[in-house]
């Protein structure tokens, strides 16, 4: 292991890995809901969400999907003429709606110039086979990657959330999914109530133990308008928000614990100040990474170096 060359499976590298070129995800906003809002599961949805947060500049959710796509691409293109591009289709639950309105939707994103890929996040209980039947169809003709909000691999942390699934439904999807050979992606909130350290590190062993392919780790944010804001406001004592430099260690700490070949897509989210409430830590994404990168250099460490395959 040379640790002048690798302290982690990053996912540009992935990417590049098989495309050869440089690739960005555009976000599209296609207008789909959720059943933990609509009263299918739940009302009201998760306690920490507000997809505002989600949402860049150039993303406008009463668009359609192609012109999501190419204004995108040209808020890109002009930086990286060379560049390809991935639909990521990321507000809110992007399987849930007919068969034929997902396909409609997802085909009208591929016929862009200069697309090649999509990206879906979803829920772990909106993947019925038929729509893995055409993903895995689909999957043969370009680029996909499923990707499912786990968020906590504890049931008792995903009650408290109202997210209106156990893990089991989690271990599910991601197994069904994985075994028609399409790439899954993960989603986990690090910090979220109750969770202490130690439970985060047994979460990365547990979660290395799925057949994915890719994780984004995001720390627990209060934003403005959700009901989460509202227990912190009337409970503060309950939530232990990360300080910069502690955030830090836990991810060093939890990928040390990942396996080796899971690929790291993102260790933070990064939410309008105006919707922030807590914790800013005053740097962006990049920085972040780089910060991490220094620190695993002083500690000598890599992704992987405490993984216990049990």
């Amino acid at each position: 292991m040379r640790m002048d060359t690798f302290y982690y499976n990053e996912f540009g590298t992935y990417l590049r890995g098989i495309f050869g070129c440089k690739v960005q995800k555009i976000t599209i906003d296609a207008g789909f809901t959720c059943p933990n809002r609509d009263g299918k599961v739940g009302r009201g949805g998760c306690t920490y969400c507000n997809n505002q947060t989600f949402n860049p500049a150039y993303c406008h959710r009463h668009l359609p999907v192609r012109e999501l796509m190419i204004e995108g691409i040209s808020f890109f293109a002009h930086k990286y003429p060379t560049m390809r591009y991935l639909a990521y289709f990321q507000a809110y639950t992007n399987t849930y709606d007919s068969l034929d309105k997902l396909k409609e939707k997802y085909e009208e994103a591929l016929e862009v110039d200069g697309c090649v890929g999509i990206v879906i996040g979803t829920r772990p209980d909106c993947m019925p086979e038929e729509l893995l039947d055409y993903l895995q169809e689909l999957s043969q003709r370009t680029f996909v990657l499923v990707e499912y909000g786990i968020e906590s691999t504890d049931d008792a942390t995903l009650l408290r959330i109202n997210r209106g699934h156990d893990y089991a439904c989690a271990v599910d999807a991601v197994k069904r999914t994985a075994a028609r050979g399409i790439p899954v992606g993960a989603h986990i909130i690090l910090g979220l109530p109750g969770e202490d350290r130690d439970a985060l590190m047994h979460q990365a062993s547990i979660l290395s133990q799925l057949p994915i392919t890719t994780l984004k780790l995001h720390q627990l944010q209060l934003i403005r308008g959700t009901r989460m804001a509202k227990e912190y406001e009337e409970s503060p004592d309950d939530f232990s928000l990360f300080a910069l430099d502690d955030y830090i260690e836990t991810v060093i700490d939890y990928i040390e614990r990942l396996r080796p070949d899971i690929v790291l897509e993102r260790f933070a989210s990064q939410s309008p100040k105006e919707l922030l409430i807590a914790p800013d830590w005053g740097v962006k994404n990049h920085e972040l990474v780089d910060k991490v990168k220094r620190r695993m250099r002083e500690r000598s460490t890599y992704q992987g170096r405490l993984f216990s395959d049990v």
